[in-house]
Protein backbone atom coordinates (compact mmCIF):
# COMPACT_ATOMS: atom_id res chain seq x y z
CA UNK A 1 0.00 0.00 0.00
CA UNK A 2 1.38 3.43 -1.02
CA UNK A 3 1.66 6.11 1.81
CA UNK A 4 1.50 9.28 1.36
CA UNK A 5 1.57 12.40 3.21
CA UNK A 6 1.78 16.32 3.11
CA UNK A 7 5.70 17.38 4.34
CA UNK A 8 5.85 20.88 3.33
CA UNK A 9 4.17 23.88 2.57
CA UNK A 10 0.66 24.34 1.81
CA UNK A 11 -2.03 23.59 -1.77
CA UNK A 12 -4.03 20.97 -3.15
CA UNK A 13 -2.69 18.25 -5.57
CA UNK A 14 -2.67 18.99 -8.81
CA UNK A 15 -2.52 23.11 -8.18
CA UNK A 16 0.79 24.24 -10.33
CA UNK A 17 0.06 27.32 -11.09
CA UNK A 18 0.42 31.14 -9.73
CA UNK A 19 1.46 31.34 -6.30
CA UNK A 20 1.73 27.73 -5.84
CA UNK A 21 2.82 24.91 -6.51
CA UNK A 22 2.24 21.33 -5.56
CA UNK A 23 4.48 18.16 -6.39
CA UNK A 24 4.96 14.70 -5.94
CA UNK A 25 7.92 12.34 -5.17
CA UNK A 26 7.31 8.87 -5.21
CA UNK A 27 10.43 7.06 -3.25
CA UNK A 28 11.10 4.12 -1.16
CA UNK A 29 11.00 2.85 2.00
CA UNK A 30 14.11 4.27 4.09
CA UNK A 31 14.36 8.14 3.06
CA UNK A 32 10.76 9.07 4.73
CA UNK A 33 12.59 11.38 7.65
CA UNK A 34 15.07 11.92 4.67
CA UNK A 35 12.71 14.17 2.72
CA UNK A 36 10.86 15.38 5.65
CA UNK A 37 13.58 17.80 6.56
CA UNK A 38 14.50 18.21 2.70
CA UNK A 39 11.28 19.04 1.54
CA UNK A 40 11.07 21.81 4.22
CA UNK A 41 14.46 23.63 3.16
CA UNK A 42 13.54 23.28 -0.26
CA UNK A 43 10.07 24.87 -0.04
CA UNK A 44 11.88 27.29 2.22
CA UNK A 45 14.59 28.38 -0.20
CA UNK A 46 12.33 28.24 -3.58
CA UNK A 47 10.01 30.95 -1.99
CA UNK A 48 12.76 32.53 -0.40
CA UNK A 49 14.06 32.62 -4.29
CA UNK A 50 10.81 32.89 -6.10
CA UNK A 51 8.13 33.83 -3.95
CA UNK A 52 6.45 30.82 -4.98
CA UNK A 53 5.12 28.18 -2.31
CA UNK A 54 5.51 24.85 -2.84
CA UNK A 55 4.37 22.09 -1.41
CA UNK A 56 5.93 18.40 -1.39
CA UNK A 57 3.61 15.29 -1.50
CA UNK A 58 5.63 12.29 -0.25
CA UNK A 59 4.77 8.27 -1.11
CA UNK A 60 7.07 5.46 0.12
CA UNK A 61 7.61 1.93 -0.18
CA UNK A 62 9.28 -1.02 -1.35
CA UNK A 63 11.25 0.69 -4.43
CA UNK A 64 10.22 -2.27 -7.16
CA UNK A 65 6.71 -1.32 -6.08
CA UNK A 66 6.91 2.25 -6.32
CA UNK A 67 8.22 2.01 -9.75
CA UNK A 68 5.56 -0.30 -11.27
CA UNK A 69 2.77 2.31 -9.45
CA UNK A 70 4.09 5.34 -11.83
CA UNK A 71 4.65 2.47 -14.74
CA UNK A 72 0.76 2.11 -13.90
CA UNK A 73 0.00 5.85 -14.01
CA UNK A 74 0.80 7.31 -10.23
CA UNK A 75 1.75 10.85 -11.39
CA UNK A 76 4.64 11.76 -9.79
CA UNK A 77 6.37 14.54 -10.68
CA UNK A 78 9.92 13.08 -9.53
CA UNK A 79 11.23 9.90 -8.56
CA UNK A 80 13.64 9.12 -5.87
CA UNK A 81 14.31 5.12 -5.83
CA UNK A 82 16.96 2.64 -4.69
CA UNK A 83 18.51 1.67 -7.74
CA UNK A 84 18.47 2.34 -11.48
CA UNK A 85 16.96 -0.23 -12.42
CA UNK A 86 13.37 0.80 -11.49
CA UNK A 87 13.98 4.24 -13.29
CA UNK A 88 15.00 2.42 -16.36
CA UNK A 89 11.47 0.39 -16.01
CA UNK A 90 9.83 3.55 -15.98
CA UNK A 91 11.47 4.53 -18.91
CA UNK A 92 11.12 1.07 -20.39
CA UNK A 93 7.78 0.18 -19.75
CA UNK A 94 5.70 3.11 -18.92
CA UNK A 95 7.48 5.52 -21.65
CA UNK A 96 7.13 8.45 -18.57
CA UNK A 97 10.46 9.80 -19.16
CA UNK A 98 13.49 10.17 -21.38
CA UNK A 99 16.36 7.54 -21.86
CA UNK A 100 18.79 10.21 -20.89
CA UNK A 101 17.16 10.30 -17.51
CA UNK A 102 20.96 9.33 -15.52
CA UNK A 103 23.05 12.23 -17.52
CA UNK A 104 20.67 14.79 -16.48
CA UNK A 105 21.76 15.52 -12.56
CA UNK A 106 26.05 14.71 -11.78
CA UNK A 107 27.16 11.54 -10.65
CA UNK A 108 24.85 9.79 -12.86
CA UNK A 109 21.69 11.09 -10.55
CA UNK A 110 22.98 9.81 -7.32
CA UNK A 111 22.88 12.58 -4.77
CA UNK A 112 23.98 10.48 -2.46
CA UNK A 113 25.37 6.83 -1.72
CA UNK A 114 24.98 4.65 1.09
CA UNK A 115 26.12 0.85 1.83
CA UNK A 116 24.90 -2.41 3.16
CA UNK A 117 26.21 -3.44 6.55
CA UNK A 118 24.61 -5.66 9.40
CA UNK A 119 22.87 -4.65 12.62
CA UNK A 120 23.03 -7.01 15.50
CA UNK A 121 21.84 -6.87 19.18
CA UNK A 122 23.33 -5.45 22.09
CA UNK A 123 26.85 -7.30 22.23
CA UNK A 124 27.00 -9.38 19.73
CA UNK A 125 25.51 -12.40 21.16
CA UNK A 126 25.97 -14.31 18.50
CA UNK A 127 29.55 -13.38 17.21
CA UNK A 128 28.31 -11.80 13.89
CA UNK A 129 31.51 -9.89 12.53
CA UNK A 130 31.86 -10.94 8.40
CA UNK A 131 29.44 -12.40 5.77
CA UNK A 132 30.66 -15.74 6.50
CA UNK A 133 29.28 -15.60 10.04
CA UNK A 134 25.54 -14.75 8.79
CA UNK A 135 24.92 -18.88 7.61
CA UNK A 136 26.48 -20.70 10.78
CA UNK A 137 23.97 -22.86 12.26
CA UNK A 138 21.51 -21.03 15.05
CA UNK A 139 22.03 -17.75 13.11
CA UNK A 140 18.67 -16.03 11.84
CA UNK A 141 18.46 -13.65 8.85
CA UNK A 142 16.51 -10.49 8.56
CA UNK A 143 16.16 -9.01 4.87
CA UNK A 144 13.88 -7.88 2.79
CA UNK A 145 12.17 -9.53 -0.75
CA UNK A 146 14.16 -8.76 -3.66
CA UNK A 147 11.15 -9.50 -5.77
CA UNK A 148 9.74 -5.80 -4.10
CA UNK A 149 12.96 -4.19 -2.25
CA UNK A 150 15.28 -2.34 -3.46
CA UNK A 151 17.46 -2.55 -0.43
CA UNK A 152 17.03 -6.25 -0.81
CA UNK A 153 18.59 -5.91 -3.69
CA UNK A 154 21.37 -4.51 -2.74
CA UNK A 155 21.76 -7.00 0.14
CA UNK A 156 21.57 -9.99 -2.41
CA UNK A 157 24.13 -8.02 -4.52
CA UNK A 158 26.71 -7.42 -1.66
CA UNK A 159 26.63 -10.74 -0.76
CA UNK A 160 27.11 -12.54 -3.91
CA UNK A 161 29.72 -9.97 -4.68
CA UNK A 162 31.56 -10.92 -1.79
CA UNK A 163 31.30 -14.42 -2.46
CA UNK A 164 32.89 -13.85 -6.01
CA UNK A 165 35.71 -11.62 -3.95
CA UNK A 166 36.67 -14.42 -1.58
CA UNK A 167 36.92 -17.47 -4.14
CA UNK A 168 38.40 -15.01 -6.89
CA UNK A 169 41.35 -14.07 -4.21
CA UNK A 170 40.30 -10.61 -4.80
CA UNK A 171 40.73 -9.98 -8.12
CA UNK A 172 38.10 -8.87 -10.14
CA UNK A 173 39.58 -9.04 -13.42
CA UNK A 174 39.10 -12.34 -13.70
CA UNK A 175 35.70 -11.77 -14.25
CA UNK A 176 36.84 -10.20 -17.68
CA UNK A 177 39.67 -12.86 -18.36
CA UNK A 178 38.69 -15.40 -20.63
CA UNK A 179 41.89 -17.70 -19.28
CA UNK A 180 39.83 -17.81 -15.77
CA UNK A 181 36.79 -18.61 -17.07
CA UNK A 182 36.32 -22.35 -15.66
CA UNK A 183 37.56 -20.37 -12.07
CA UNK A 184 34.83 -17.57 -12.70
CA UNK A 185 31.87 -20.25 -13.52
CA UNK A 186 33.18 -21.99 -9.92
CA UNK A 187 33.33 -19.11 -8.41
CA UNK A 188 29.50 -18.00 -9.56
CA UNK A 189 28.36 -21.24 -8.47
CA UNK A 190 30.37 -21.08 -4.77
CA UNK A 191 28.62 -17.12 -4.65
CA UNK A 192 25.01 -18.80 -5.60
CA UNK A 193 25.45 -21.79 -3.21
CA UNK A 194 26.13 -18.56 -0.41
CA UNK A 195 23.66 -16.61 -1.24
CA UNK A 196 20.69 -19.30 -1.36
CA UNK A 197 22.31 -20.24 2.30
CA UNK A 198 21.57 -16.85 3.53
CA UNK A 199 18.04 -16.91 2.28
CA UNK A 200 17.44 -20.43 4.30
CA UNK A 201 18.78 -18.63 7.20
CA UNK A 202 15.97 -15.90 6.63
CA UNK A 203 12.25 -16.70 8.60
CA UNK A 204 10.42 -13.53 7.01
CA UNK A 205 11.32 -11.85 3.88
CA UNK A 206 9.48 -8.23 4.38
CA UNK A 207 8.51 -6.00 1.50
CA UNK A 208 10.43 -3.35 1.78
CA UNK A 209 13.51 -1.95 4.12
CA UNK A 210 12.00 -0.21 6.79
CA UNK A 211 9.60 -3.28 6.89
CA UNK A 212 12.38 -5.59 7.65
CA UNK A 213 13.74 -3.21 10.02
CA UNK A 214 10.86 -3.19 11.70
CA UNK A 215 10.58 -7.01 12.14
CA UNK A 216 14.34 -6.68 13.94
CA UNK A 217 14.15 -3.85 16.11
CA UNK A 218 10.37 -3.78 17.15
CA UNK A 219 9.13 -7.11 16.73
CA UNK A 220 12.67 -8.51 18.08
CA UNK A 221 12.59 -11.32 15.18
CA UNK A 222 16.27 -12.63 13.80
CA UNK A 223 19.96 -12.46 15.29
CA UNK A 224 20.73 -9.76 12.86
CA UNK A 225 19.54 -7.10 10.13
CA UNK A 226 21.23 -6.70 6.52
CA UNK A 227 20.47 -3.31 6.00
CA UNK A 228 21.31 -0.19 4.41
CA UNK A 229 23.78 1.85 6.48
CA UNK A 230 21.27 4.66 7.31
CA UNK A 231 19.04 2.44 8.45
CA UNK A 232 21.27 0.90 10.44
CA UNK A 233 22.28 4.24 12.05
CA UNK A 234 18.96 5.65 12.24
CA UNK A 235 18.10 2.35 14.38
CA UNK A 236 21.00 2.91 16.66
CA UNK A 237 20.25 6.73 17.00
CA UNK A 238 16.92 5.73 18.11
CA UNK A 239 17.67 2.54 20.12
CA UNK A 240 20.97 3.42 21.78
CA UNK A 241 23.84 1.18 21.99
CA UNK A 242 22.07 -0.64 24.82
CA UNK A 243 20.01 -2.02 21.91
CA UNK A 244 21.80 -2.87 18.84
CA UNK A 245 25.47 -2.35 17.70
CA UNK A 246 26.71 -2.23 13.87
CA UNK A 247 28.61 -4.36 12.41
CA UNK A 248 30.80 -3.32 9.04
CA UNK A 249 31.54 -6.70 6.62
CA UNK A 250 35.55 -6.72 5.37
CA UNK A 251 33.69 -5.86 1.83
CA UNK A 252 30.41 -4.88 0.55
CA UNK A 253 28.72 -2.82 -1.92
CA UNK A 254 28.24 0.64 -3.10
CA UNK A 255 24.72 1.34 -3.33
CA UNK A 256 23.91 4.64 -5.33
CA UNK A 257 20.02 5.57 -5.13
CA UNK A 258 18.80 7.43 -8.61
CA UNK A 259 16.77 10.43 -9.01
CA UNK A 260 14.45 11.89 -12.01
CA UNK A 261 12.12 13.65 -13.01
CA UNK A 262 9.17 12.21 -14.87
CA UNK A 263 8.61 13.92 -17.95
CA UNK A 264 5.27 13.50 -18.96
CA UNK A 265 4.27 14.53 -15.50
CA UNK A 266 5.76 17.43 -14.96
CA UNK A 267 5.05 18.74 -18.81
CA UNK A 268 1.51 18.02 -18.33
CA UNK A 269 1.14 19.81 -15.04
CA UNK A 270 3.72 22.58 -15.70
CA UNK A 271 6.18 21.60 -12.89
CA UNK A 272 9.25 20.70 -14.76
CA UNK A 273 11.30 23.94 -13.24
CA UNK A 274 10.51 23.66 -9.94
CA UNK A 275 10.93 19.69 -10.08
CA UNK A 276 14.24 19.89 -11.51
CA UNK A 277 14.92 22.65 -9.02
CA UNK A 278 14.10 20.23 -6.54
CA UNK A 279 16.40 17.26 -7.69
CA UNK A 280 19.30 19.95 -8.06
CA UNK A 281 18.80 20.73 -4.63
CA UNK A 282 19.81 17.73 -2.93
CA UNK A 283 23.43 18.51 -4.65
CA UNK A 284 23.66 21.54 -2.82
CA UNK A 285 25.66 22.55 0.22
CA UNK A 286 22.41 22.65 2.45
CA UNK A 287 21.01 19.51 0.80
CA UNK A 288 24.09 17.38 1.35
CA UNK A 289 24.19 18.40 4.82
CA UNK A 290 20.51 17.59 5.54
CA UNK A 291 21.34 14.32 3.19
CA UNK A 292 24.59 13.13 5.99
CA UNK A 293 21.62 14.25 9.40
CA UNK A 294 20.07 11.20 7.78
CA UNK A 295 22.59 9.00 7.52
CA UNK A 296 23.22 8.93 3.52
CA UNK A 297 27.02 9.52 2.27
CA UNK A 298 27.21 12.65 0.74
CA UNK A 299 28.66 13.15 -2.52
CA UNK A 300 30.26 15.97 -1.94
CA UNK A 301 33.54 15.30 -0.77
CA UNK A 302 33.82 18.22 1.67
CA UNK A 303 30.48 17.68 3.55
CA UNK A 304 31.06 14.25 3.71
CA UNK A 305 34.69 14.57 5.76
CA UNK A 306 32.58 17.05 7.98
CA UNK A 307 30.36 14.45 8.81
CA UNK A 308 33.28 11.78 8.62
CA UNK A 309 32.96 10.30 12.20
CA UNK A 310 29.55 8.72 11.50
CA UNK A 311 30.95 7.23 7.62
CA UNK A 312 34.01 4.68 8.74
CA UNK A 313 35.97 3.81 5.34
CA UNK A 314 34.45 0.76 4.21
CA UNK A 315 36.16 -1.64 0.67
CA UNK A 316 33.64 -1.30 -1.29
CA UNK A 317 32.76 -2.33 -5.11
CA UNK A 318 30.16 -1.46 -7.66
CA UNK A 319 27.55 -2.83 -9.12
CA UNK A 320 29.10 -2.16 -12.42
CA UNK A 321 32.20 -3.77 -12.58
CA UNK A 322 31.45 -7.02 -10.73
CA UNK A 323 27.60 -7.25 -12.42
CA UNK A 324 27.76 -5.59 -15.57
CA UNK A 325 25.29 -3.15 -14.41
CA UNK A 326 21.44 -3.07 -13.32
CA UNK A 327 19.75 -4.13 -16.33
CA UNK A 328 22.22 -7.57 -16.39
CA UNK A 329 22.23 -7.72 -12.67
CA UNK A 330 18.31 -8.04 -13.11
CA UNK A 331 18.24 -10.13 -15.85
CA UNK A 332 20.36 -12.53 -13.91
CA UNK A 333 19.56 -12.22 -10.82
CA UNK A 334 15.61 -10.59 -10.30
CA UNK A 335 13.68 -11.67 -13.51
CA UNK A 336 10.92 -13.94 -13.42
CA UNK A 337 12.47 -17.52 -13.12
CA UNK A 338 16.26 -15.93 -12.72
CA UNK A 339 18.47 -16.90 -9.55
CA UNK A 340 16.28 -15.40 -6.72
CA UNK A 341 13.47 -17.22 -8.09
CA UNK A 342 15.25 -20.21 -8.49
CA UNK A 343 16.69 -19.90 -4.81
CA UNK A 344 13.51 -19.39 -3.69
CA UNK A 345 11.97 -22.23 -4.99
CA UNK A 346 14.26 -24.38 -3.58
CA UNK A 347 14.08 -23.42 -0.01
CA UNK A 348 16.55 -20.89 -0.01
CA UNK A 349 14.49 -18.56 2.03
Amino acid sequence: MLSVALLAGCGGAGDSGGNKVTLLNVSYDPTRELYRDFNEDFARDWQQRTGQRVTVKQSHAGSGSQARAVIDGLDADVVTLALAYDINSIQTKGKRLGANWQTRFPANSAPYTSTIVFLVRKGNPKQIHDWPDLVREGVSVVTPNPKTSGGARWNYLAAWGYALHRQLGGDWSKLDDPAAEAQVEEAQAAAAKFVADIFRHAPVLDSGARGSTNTFVQREIGDVLIAWENEALLALRELGPEKVEIVMPSITILAEPPVAVVDTVVDRRGTRQVAEAYLQHLYSDAGQDIVAKHYFRPRNVQVLERHRAQFPAVATFTIDEVFGGWNQAHEQHFADGAVFDQIYRAGGK
